[in-house]
């Protein structure tokens, strides 16, 4: 078989052939020719699918194999799994479970200066019935009841 027709076979350009043969990964025939049964044995055996881990000293590390594969494994793994969360976030949002942040401090805003202007309206509620009173307790009692009903109209309208 000529070098063209293994490389369509192998479905390799035919310089991909060529450099195999000038490296000794496969052998021709004395005529050039290629036997196809025994190069797919050669190439198989000596072709490496990817370059070998080296060490600091340009040795090869036969454990690299494996602690990048693993390493690899694992980053995967984490990777699919923040993928997952981000997944359930977004899932949530679109059921309205969730609701962005931005939206929740803006309500929690306007609900917090409702009860600050209710708090502050007090004095100018009650400033002419409590400097009518005379008796401390009356004046106490007023405070105490008007307080306690803009307490519990603030925690009726957000309960």
């Amino acid at each position: 078989m000529s070098q063209r027709a293994y490389a369509r076979q192998r479905g390799v350009s035919v310089s991909t052939v060529q450099k195999a043969i000038e490296t000794g990964r496969i052998s021709t025939l004395p005529t050039g020719q290629i036997d196809s049964d025994v190069a797919d044995e050669e190439w198989a055996r000596n072709t490496q699918t990817h370059a070998p881990a080296v060490d600091r000293r340009g040795q090869a590390d036969e454990d690299a194999e494996v602690f990048g594969a693993s390493q690899y494994t694992k980053a995967r793994a984490v990777r699919e799994h923040y993928q997952a969360r981000l997944a359930k976030i977004e899932y949530e949002e679109r059921i309205a479970q969730l609701v962005s942040g931005d939206e929740v401090q803006v309500a929690a805003y306007n609900k917090f200066r409702q009860f600050r202007d209710a708090m502050l309206n007090l004095p100018d509620r009650l400033a002419a019935m409590l400097a009518a009173e005379s008796e401390a307790a009356k004046v106490h009692e007023a405070l105490t009841l008007e307080i306690r009903k803009a307490l519990n109209d603030f925690a009726d309208a957000n309960g």
